[in-house]
């Protein structure tokens, strides 16, 4: 409040008295709404005393004081509630009236009824210092920190609404003056630079402090011209431009010291101050004179704070003048004949331009550029037919409450929503960027037929350019063009349409767009009649729908279901007429709208409600290659639901996948491959692809390797088929192993990934592990083993851990520093890469000459496999089971690990039910107990238990290696009576019936150790009895 009432209130000529002015009743309004609500707001800070009470003459007697927490004497009223003095916190003695905190303030206003605004006003304008008298001459404690910044962020509300009316007064305002010293920046050729004092923009477009806004203020400027000397500090003020002393540090205090006449505007001052500049804007071709007047501008709307006390945000510059619906759509306007405007009479429809100014445009651009740009150049055509259809050139890539962003984890770079950043304009703009421009304004207020005209005229620029693109937005065209899309004249609405699907492959424009409410508008569009409209509101969302807001946006305004009822058309017969034509390219347009949209989980399944599965696979059999790839697009961005998998599957779409395999369009093929690749998780899906013979395509495509998104998605497409020993055979035949071989050197890491994937499922087969040791390619999957990418690291490792099993791929692997390499990615971060470092471990331990010895030459590296078994991922516990169960063969390396712990780690995990984990837990049981005292301290850490509890899975590997455990444990005897307690005997009768050799070996083996301690226990038994009976004689 302090700024507030020394600066912005408005006070009488002699200093008295409050003025009654509109902007006085707002700040006082302000204030009374902010203290009467104070105490239930801030009920903590409404307590706090002030350091000197507030005084004033009120209108209140002691009959208004009905509250129970005052107490009414006579004609004086007094609070129960006193300060650390004994001082009542609110006094009255009329007319006098004393308040020491904002409790007793915020209550009186309450009780004061109708006269609240009277004491308000009675109050400041006794006490014109109010922030003194609450926090005293010094600093606020910190006691009263949080009342200071609540009336500081009250002080920046009350200069807010001071400062809103400045736009409104005078000649310049702050639109004005930032049009012109964007334009003025881009003049580097006369002016050596212009800056702003200050980057901040408050809400009404200034970039003064508010309390120089109070005086008119807009903002200062440092200008550096050519030939002038000192540098120009400029302050723009309301009633206009002038020079002033020289701005210090902060760029405030002396900002407006006048030091010259006022101007009009920048462009005066700079030509009466600089000869070179005013030489220079003489030019026809210098951009200043395509800059607005103050005046002209004045009816663009600045964007207020909305509410009063709005805190103060970043000033957006856009105008915000565009109508709602063009004038000539009003009801009745469609009867009135509709002639040309004048201006455009005047003008000519030929030309936009003077025939001089374009004759000189053109000879100065021969001078510039004497190539065949200039020849090249399209003309207006001002045709008033309607406008002329044309295909889509834009390739539409793989396409993001309760609605939050639930998107699909393949969604790249491109989907992320980023802030707007306003692309750094070229200096050197080309013609057609202030064509475009002039265009737009021309466009803003025109009729019907001329805005027909512009229209087409516009799209005869090249609007796949930035520069046209960025034209079209800065000037306000996106607005005009949205607007367009609502009014009732097919033509505009088309123009428009072609217009948005052009430019919106700019990610800026797609987001202004959707700001816009574009995309609203285009949803609906999609219910007319009109088949041309149609596709074009298609294909624009198609475009837009490339970030997770506007996919969001189109499924909330119910656009999914009217894309998904385009589809509804006969893809091919054997002639279709010009209607069933049309028909099609509507579903065209849809699918790609489709596409763009099926990023976004949600509207996976939105789509597959709305019945789109049905529809895309009868699309599927078209033979039209501009309809398929979206089609196969779609349905390949849905595949990584399992419900479209399935789908894809019942309505016979995997067969039509593998037809397009073969066709002759690269994008196609890749689309197709990567449906294969996504639905190829599940095996019948698998078994199809080869019953239609589709694997031999797949094989084929892989010599296409220059296109490295096709490559990727023929390589996933072989990875996952050949999870089938079936499909790994066919690929055999097809001798797919040595050009997948060839391919494990200088590819991007997506298609490696896969490539490693495949050799490490085709490596399945023990035949295919010499095809990839001849090929020469256990080099270089070794050399894999040293990158960071975690997927190729889970696929490498395996690959290599299944070349191991051959024995004579092992040295090869071992010569290369493998098993190092292997050792090493246990410490990496990834649960996934552990787990399959430490399965492809087993087989090199297992297979390696002196393995024993090569798994102690790693420093370490005992005690790293060791502390894994802390991990809280099954499948990490039980691959460093399995490898612990090899490493401790060796009996060295199994007293190392026994030291680092090894058996207490291991009795913590029996009590797991995943039995994958119980198998390989009990074999590295049965193998730590070779060594010296492990088997007793296996029983003493309770493993026995549990173990017998594996013997009741369904599952014979757990039997298998839960017997062989059981049986080294049972050389303790105490073992053995936990064992016999817990009803092992009776479930290992069983198992020494089964057909597995080592099974029913193991079982005999530990009933036997148990039946022997039996024996024991009843010989020492009888001994003691006979030996009692003996005495007893």
């Amino acid at each position: 409040m302090g700024l507030t009432i020394s600066r912005a209130v408005q006070w009488s000529s002699d200093g008295d008295q409050l003025e009654n002015s509109p902007l006085n009743n707002d700040i006082l309004t302000e204030i009374l709404l902010f203290t009467e609500g104070f105490e239930d707001r801030h009920p903590q800070e409404a307590s706090i005393p002030f350091c000197e009470p507030l005084q004033w003459n009120t209108s209140l007697e002691a009959a208004d004081f009905t509250s129970d927490i005052y107490n009414t004497r006579g004609e004086s009223a007094v609070s129960l509630e006193c300060d650390d003095k004994g001082r009542p916190l609110l006094q009255l003695s009329p007319p006098a009236i004393t308040v020491h905190s904002f409790y007793h303030l915020s209550n009186l206003l309450k009780l004061s009824k109708d006269k609240k605004m009277k004491e308000v006003w009675a109050c400041l304008e006794v006490n014109r210092e109010p922030i003194k008298k609450i926090f005293g001459p010094i600093s606020p404690t910190i006691h009263k920190g949080k009342l200071f910044s609540i009336l500081h962020q009250l002080d920046e509300k009350l200069l807010s609404i001071a400062v809103r009316p400045i736009t409104r007064e005078g000649r310049l305002s702050p639109a004005a003056v930032n049009t012109e010293v964007d334009l003025l920046k881009r003049e580097n050729r006369v002016l050596k630079s212009v800056h702003y004092t200050s980057d901040y923009v408050f809400s009404n477009g200034c970039r003064s402090p508010p309390w120089r806004q109070m005086e008119g203020e807009i903002c200062s400027l440092i200008i550096e011209t050519c030939d002038t000397e000192p540098t120009l500090f400029i302050t723009c003020n309301t009633s206009g431009v002038f020079l002033n002393e020289r701005i210090n540090g902060e760029g405030v205090e002396n900002s407006s010291m006048t030091k010259s006449e006022v101007y009009k505007d920048i462009v005066t001052l700079l030509k009466n101050q600089s000869p070179h500049f005013a030489a220079a804007a003489d030019e026809q071709d210098f951009a200043i004179q395509d800059v607005p007047s103050a005046k002209k501008i004045l009816h663009v709307e600045t964007v207020d704070v909305e509410e009063t006390g709005q805190t103060l945000k970043s000033y957006d510059h856009e105008e915000k003048n565009v109508p709602e619906k063009l004038a000539w759509n009003k009801p009745g306007s469609r009867n009135k004949k509709l002639e040309p405007s004048l201006k455009w009479k005047n003008l000519g429809l030929t030309s936009f331009y003077d025939e001089e100014e374009e004759k000189a445009r053109r000879s100065r651009e021969s001078k510039k550029s004497p190539g065949p740009a200039s020849e090249n150049k399209k003309k207006a055509n001002f045709s008033g037919s309607s406008l002329p259809g044309c295909q889509s050139s834009q390739k539409t890539k793989s396409p993001g409450g309760a609605d939050d962003f639930s998107e699909s984890s393949s969604e790249d770079e491109e989907d992320e929503e980023k802030p707007e950043r306003r692309a750094e304009i070229p200096t050197d703009l080309p013609s057609e960027y202030w064509q475009i421009q002039k265009l737009v304004k021309y466009l803003k207020g025109a009729n019907q037929t001329a805005t027909v005209i512009v229209l087409c005229t516009l799209r005869d620029f090249n609007l796949v350019q930035e520069t046209c693109q960025l034209a079209i937005r800065d000037v306000g065209g996106l607005e005009v063009l949205i607007n367009l899309l609502d009014t009732d004249d097919i033509r505009c609405n088309i123009g428009s349409l072609k217009i948005l699907r052009e430019i919106s492959c700019n990610s800026l424009i797609r987001q202004t767009i959707a700001d816009l409410g574009g995309l609203q508008t285009m949803v609906s569009i999609l219910d007319t009649p009109v088949k041309e409209l149609k596709c074009l509101a298609a294909e624009t969302i198609a475009n837009v729908a490339k970030f997770r807001r506007a996919r969001r946006t189109v499924r909330q305004y119910g656009g999914i279901k009217r894309l998904v009822e385009l589809l509804d058309c006969l893809p091919d017969s054997v002639s279709l007429s010009a209607e069933q034509e049309r028909d099609a390219d509507v579903a065209r347009c849809g699918a790609l709208a489709l596409w763009s949209c099926s990023k976004s989980t949600r509207n996976k399944e939105s789509i597959r409600q709305a019945g789109g599965i049905p529809l895309l696979a009868r699309l599927l059999k078209s033979s039209q290659k501009n309809m398929l790839i979206p089609v196969v697009g779609t349905l390949q961005e849905c595949a990584s639901e399992k419900s479209y998998r399935i789908a894809i599957q019942t309505e016979g779409m995997i067969e039509d996948l593998v037809k397009n395999l073969s066709c002759d369009n690269q994008e196609l093929q890749m689309h197709c491959a990567s449906a294969i690749f996504k639905c190829a998780e599940d095996k019948h899906t698998r078994d199809l692809v080869r019953q239609y013979d589709g694997l031999k395509p797949l094989v084929m495509l892989l010599n296409k390797a220059e296109n490295k998104q096709l490559l990727a998605a023929t390589t996933g497409a072989i990875w996952k088929c050949s999870i089938s020993l079936e499909n790994v055979a066919k690929f055999q035949e097809y001798r797919a192993l040595e050009i997948l071989v060839g391919l494990l050197k200088d590819q991007p890491e997506e298609v490696l990934v896969n490539v490693v994937g495949a050799l490490g499922e085709c490596a399945q087969i023990s035949e295919n592990l010499a095809t990839i040791r001849k090929s020469g390619g256990i080099q270089p999957l070794v050399k894999l083993l040293s990158g960071t990418n975690q997927a190729l690291l889970v696929n490498v490792t395996k690959a290599v851990g299944a070349c191991a099993t051959d024995p004579e791929n092992m040295p090869i692997i071992d010569r290369l520093d493998g098993v190092r390499l292997l050792w090493s990615l246990l410490k990496n971060p990834s649960p996934d890469v552990q787990a399959s470092a430490a399965w492809a471990i087993c087989p090199c331990i297992e297979n390696a000459k002196d393995a024993g010895e090569m798994v102690r030459s790693f420093v370490g590296g005992l005690e790293l496999i060791v502390n894994l078994l802390k991990s809280q991922n099954k499948d990490v516990l039980a691959s460093v089971c399995a490898a612990i169960a090899k490493i401790a063969k060796d009996v060295e390396n199994l007293a190392v690990i026994s030291d680092h712990g090894v058996v207490p780690m291991l009795a913590n995990l029996t009590n797991t039910v995943d039995d994958k984990l119980r198998r390989y837990l009990a074999e590295a049981i049965a193998c730590c107990c070779m060594w010296g005292s492990n088997c007793v301290s296996f029983g003493e850490a309770g493993a026995v238990a549990p173990l017998v509890h594996y013997l009741h899975s369904k599952d014979p590997l757990v039997h298998q290696a839960t017997a062989r455990a059981l049986f080294e444990l049972s050389k303790d005897p105490n073992n053995c009576i936990t064992m016999h307690e817990n009803g092992v005997v009776k479930l290992l009768l069983i198992m020494i019936g089964s057909t597995d050799a080592i099974l029913q070996e193991a079982a005999a083996s530990c009933v036997a150790n148990i039946r022997c301690l039996a024996l024991a226990n009843d010989k020492a038994k009888n001994g003691i009895l006979t030996r009692r009976s003996g005495s007893v004689e």
